[in-house]
């Protein structure tokens, strides 16, 4: 027997979903943004939007002078969830 064996069965993948307060709904866009007042230029921290929140995540982060650039969640891979 394998110590492995008694942590049972592995873990499955965690979803990837929306950063969006009480949204469930899988992820397809990742917002990229930079707090200047705490982080160094190239740093870039991530929210992941659904279709649906998208806009509404984007907004939140212009209208304080922190989005970046938002890509599609294929193309950039998961940086990380909510930062």
């Amino acid at each position: 027997m394998n110590i492995l064996d008694l942590a049972g069965p592995a873990a499955a993948p965690a979803a990837v979903m929306c950063s969006r307060k009480a949204c469930r709904a899988d992820a397809a866009w990742q917002l990229l943004w930079n707090n200047p007042k705490i982080h160094t230029p190239e740093r870039r921290k991530s929210w992941l939007a659904c279709p649906e929140h998208r806009a509404w995540l984007e907004d939140y982060l212009q209208t304080r002078g922190l989005w970046k650039e938002t890509l599609p969640l294929s193309d950039a891979g998961v940086a990380g969830r909510a930062g």
